[in-house]
């Protein structure tokens, strides 16, 4: 019986013939997926001067240097959930454990009153990704507090 034909030579070519089409797909196939990566990569990195855009909805109740209705956020990669000296924390704040960095900060304000139960900041929280992505990179590029 003859061999079957196919697109690519005849059926059960043998190994040989395997070994040809994969390697005559390689190098495209691995030059799509680099070309693939560069732009989610491109898209993923944060925009802190875009986060300073999103802070100012933040200015209601919050400033960089001093307390408002909530802490200042001046020094805040580091620091201790709820230590601001001088400002009243619930509770709820002080309990929590967290050490502010990209990963507590994204999860907090994803989510403030469900991820702190408790706490005072009555607000529902940044849904866009992007927005608390490039929100995070802005506090937690801020200098240190300079005092009161």
């Amino acid at each position: 019986m003859p061999a079957r034909r196919t697109p690519f030579g005849a059926a059960g070519g043998g190994p040989r013939k395997g070994a040809a089409l994969r390697r005559a797909w390689a190098g495209p196939l691995a030059a799509a997926a680099i070309i693939a990566a560069v732009p989610a990569q491109a898209a993923a990195a944060p925009d802190p001067a875009h986060g300073k855009q999103i802070y100012d909805r933040c200015l209601a109740c919050h400033a960089v240097a001093h307390d408002r209705v909530g802490p200042r956020h001046c020094g805040l990669k580091g620091r201790q959930a709820g230590s601001m000296p001088g400002f009243e924390y619930s509770d709820a704040m002080r309990a929590t454990g967290f050490t502010w960095n990209r990963q507590t900060l994204d999860r907090f304000l994803t989510d403030p009153l469900g991820v702190v139960p408790g706490t005072t900041m009555t607000y529902d929280g940044i849904k866009d990704a992007r927005e608390r992505r490039d929100l995070v990179a802005y506090l937690l590029s801020l200098p240190p507090c300079g005092g009161r």
